[in-house]
């Protein structure tokens, strides 16, 4: 049975509009054709075509629970002169010494109990993983609130659908990787494991990206994209 998700949908504004974006791609057009001893002058650079894209970026966040017992050594010190203790019911003896520390009994050293014990371990993580639309891991560089997002973002969506770049990555391929990461390594003795993953949060966040297809000397293709959020080049 296929998995559902409450999946949320955030379309970020654009802090440049085509024209801004051209004049930053003319400053820039020679960049993707220089080489360590030459770079083409700025008329042999031609700007073929400049669109507007929307990327996914996948943003999850959970959190994980558990309890589980683990087997401890908890070590107490006693007077030298001490060869055991009673607790419990139970006598726990001094643990075994060398013959070199033997030689200094009635001096001021200390005896060591060690008790074996169950220790009942509670965890709790939670974290925040983004994914680009490739599916690769990324830190997500921006802000989201009222002021940074459209208002109607499956509008501006639908108005663009042709230039929507869409996740190339699960849902479930996602969530197993923050699953993993909350989950750390735990002991081999582990016993009596409760353990619980919550997916707090969903969201497929679109990015508004200006690429432009360059052509310059001999025929050479080459790509500037920029970035309309933060004005800036990628």
């Amino acid at each position: 049975m296929t998995k559902t998700y409450d999946i949320k949908t955030v379309v970020l504004r654009k802090n440049i509009d085509e024209a801004e974006a051209s004049d930053i791609i003319n400053t820039k057009k020679t960049g993707p054709f220089k080489s360590l001893l030459s770079r083409p002058k700025n008329e042999e650079v031609h700007v073929h075509s400049l669109k507007l894209y929307y990327e996914c970026i996948l943003m999850i966040s959970g959190k994980y629970v558990a309890d589980y017992f683990r087997k401890a050594t908890h070590s107490i010190s006693v007077d030298s002169n001490v060869s055991e203790v009673s607790l419990g019911g139970g006598l726990f003896p001094v643990r075994s010494k060398s013959s070199i520390s033997k030689a200094f009994v009635g001096k001021r050293g200390k005896n060591k109990i060690d008790f074996k014990l169950d220790e009942h371990v509670f965890v709790e993580e939670e974290d925040e993983l983004a994914f680009d639309h490739h599916g690769n891991e990324i830190k997500f560089p921006f802000k989201i609130n009222s002021k940074t997002v459209e208002n109607y973002p499956k509008q501006v969506l639908k108005k663009n659908e042709s230039n929507v770049k869409k996740l190339e990555i699960i849902y479930d391929a996602a969530i197993n990787k923050l699953q993993t990461q909350l989950k750390k390594p735990m002991e081999s003795d582990v016993k009596n494991l409760n353990e619980k993953f919550a997916l707090r949060d969903i969201s497929e966040v679109y990015i508004p990206i200006f690429e432009a297809r360059l052509i310059g000397p001999k025929k050479k293709v080459g790509i500037i994209r920029i970035d309309a959020v933060r004005k800036k080049i990628l």
